[in-house]
């Protein structure tokens, strides 16, 4: 697991260094053990590294010296790199140690930019490809989008820079952005930017499964692949139980993640168990929860699991006095606003994780993606025919409903996101498409979900508020295994998660699978209540003179909206004003990191 970087244009120009020690600077948090970019005419590749596996061996950029003029760097973790070694060595390769991105240049040098659809894990790889007459960048993600890469292709002289955070492409100094008009809507309609797309002009994210093949000069050329082929034997209890000894099994201490409910605790259950049959020390598990009286507290649930599958449990209390001071740190490390407050919770439960020794995290995001767990899934299939349940799905994912968004929006920005269309528009768009082709509600609605909306606004999180502490995050329910068996399951058993709570039966307490679904967050309607602790950071980032600058909303309105959550303290009114809040915020923060190399800070 690491954090990676590159420069790659026509000419024979050197990437300028300090520009390079800017960007590896600003994501060197999720690869503190080892730093190392290398450069040449045109071109750049450095990688800041978390040692997980082989931490010894396997330093970066990965080089043969049989494969001379073969690059390669990586960010994540290759599940079959063993399989491959000795595929590949069967072929005549050599390997200097056993880390899993060694294997890259000899599996590209075999396979060429189709090297990608060999891989088994999680990751972000680039290679470059310095042989005479064949000099191009190959850039590629897994599956499910687990780990980024984010781009700008400047048109002008033809370069292509990437990172694995927004803060650290903001480093080199041709990468000049501003945000999108569309991204106060974006926010409040969708949580966060969806797509290839960012909130920020002239960066987007590489799609999941895509591989980008970049010649010299030229703009990137991206490409969807296939699936990865898997082939899941067994029941679903059977398929989980082996991704997750497969992703349990490191160089480096590995603990869970607990949150109380069933996604986490089968993933807990089973992680326990293989520990036992291993002989290896118990498993470890951490569940954060916050100082005082606050709703919707899981604690219970989670000591509820630790009990009965024998884990040693963190129980993390957070001092809700410390939740303003997270804010601009969470905003800074994500690079684009995430309306959730969930944001603030994963980053102090990672640091956690880390000051108690650990680097890799088992986690149970995906579950309710693949399986149908969420709330507006069975309000969906409800639905009786005719009526418009795509829109009222849309506006479940919303941070503000549409009604509110237009009551909200000034009289231009209103005018100006009817003329261009709003993200929401393009989803009601691509569901009701689904259905009119003959898809069934829960595969289209899992097709969004998994293609989408995982990977933008609950991967994405993970990966980058996990590695903000150097952590590892691995994700069963992400794996190839896992999602074919998901998507060959009969509609009944892939909806409410009928098959994950068979799954649990004989694995979790029986309260936490009668219990209702309730998501791992922040009790963000009493935090910006009357006395709250986050109140006066919410009502100082929506002050009247800010907003009647910005343009896109009315102040008035907005006041108003905080005057009945100050009355009457609820979800839906504190979720429209904490996105807004962390909007305003985060233009702060991206005009902060857009500044000249020289000057960037870590």
């Amino acid at each position: 697991m690491c954090r990676i970087l590159g420069s790659f244009a026509a000419g024979a120009d050197r990437p300028d260094p300090a520009e390079l020690s800017a960007a590896s600077a600003r994501q060197r948090h999720g690869g503190p053990d080892e730093h190392q970019v290398l450069r040449g005419p045109g071109w750049a590749l450095g990688c800041d590294r978390l040692a997980v596996t082989d931490p010894c061996g396997g330093q970066q950029p990965y080089r043969l010296p049989h494969l001379p003029g073969i690059l390669a760097v990586l960010n994540g973790e290759i599940y079959n790199h063993a399989e491959l070694r000795r595929a590949l060595a069967a072929r005549g390769h050599r390997f200097p140690d056993r880390c899993d991105g060694t294997v890259l240049p000899a599996l590209y040098a075999e396979y060429g930019p189709a090297f990608a659809e060999h891989l088994d894990g999680m990751f972000a790889v680039a290679v470059l490809d310095l042989r005479p007459g064949r000099t191009q960048l190959v850039l590629a993600v897994d599956d499910m989008g687990m780990k980024p890469i984010h781009l700008h292709h400047d048109p002008e002289d033809g370069s292509t820079r990437f990172a694995s955070e927004i803060p650290a492409l903001l480093a080199f100094g041709g990468v000049r952005i501003s945000p999108r008009e569309d991204s106060l809507d974006t926010v409040l309609a969708t949580r966060t930017s969806f797509s290839t797309g960012t909130a920020l002009d002239g960066i987007s994210v590489l799609p999941p499964g895509a591989t980008a093949l970049v010649r010299p000069g030229a703009a990137p050329v991206v490409r969807r692949r296939g699936p990865h082929r898997a082939a899941p034997v067994g029941d679903t209890q059977d398929v989980l139980r082996h991704e997750v000894r497969r992703l349990a099994t490191a160089d480096v201490p590995v603990c869970a993640v607990t949150s109380g409910g069933l996604d986490s605790g089968l993933v807990t259950a089973l992680a326990a168990e293989h520990a036992r049959e291993t002989d290896a020390p118990p498993l470890h598990t951490f569940h954060l929860t916050y100082r005082g009286n606050w709703p919707g507290s899981e604690a219970a649930h989670a000591r509820s699991v630790a009990r009965r599958t024998r884990t040693v449990h963190h129980e993390i209390a957070l001092d809700p006095d410390e939740l303003p001071s997270l804010l601009t740190r969470t905003v800074r490390h994500l690079g684009q606003p995430n309306a959730d407050p969930i944001t603030l919770s994963t980053y102090a439960l990672f640091r956690a994780v880390r000051r108690q020794g650990f680097t890799v995290a088992l986690a149970g995001d995906g579950a309710d993606e693949l399986f149908g767990g969420y709330d507006r899934m069975r309000a969906a299939l409800a639905a009786p025919p005719g009526a418009d349940w795509a829109a009222a799905y849309t506006d479940a994912l919303s941070a503000a409903p549409r009604l509110l968004r237009e009551h909200l929006y000034t009289a231009n920005y209103r005018a100006h996101i009817a003329d261009t269309g709003s993200a929401a528009d393009r989803i009601e768009q691509e569901l009701r498409s689904a259905e009119a082709v003959g898809a069934d509600r829960v595969t289209a609605m899992t097709a969004l979900e998994t293609r989408w909306r995982l990977p933008a606004y609950h991967l994405r999180r993970v990966d980058h508020l996990s590695m903000a502490w150097a952590v590892e995050t691995r994700l069963p329910f992400c794996q190839p295994s896992v999602v074919a068996h998901a998507r060959a399951l009969p509609a009944a058993a892939r909806t409410g998660k009928r098959a994950l709570y068979e799954a649990g039966a004989e694995l979790l307490p029986a309260p936490v699978l009668r219990r209702p679904k309730q998501p791992f967050t922040l009790p963000v309607e009493a935090m910006i209540a009357p006395g709250g602790p986050l109140l006066d950071t919410v009502r100082e980032l929506l002050s009247p003179a800010r907003l009647v600058l910005g343009g896109k909303v009315r102040a008035d309105r907005v006041g108003k909206l905080l005057a009945r959550q100050l009355e009457r303290p609820n979800r839906a009114d504190a979720q429209a004003l904490w996105a807004l809040a962390v909007h305003e915020l985060w233009t702060d923060v991206v005009r902060g990191m857009s500044i000249p190399a020289g000057c960037a800070a870590a």
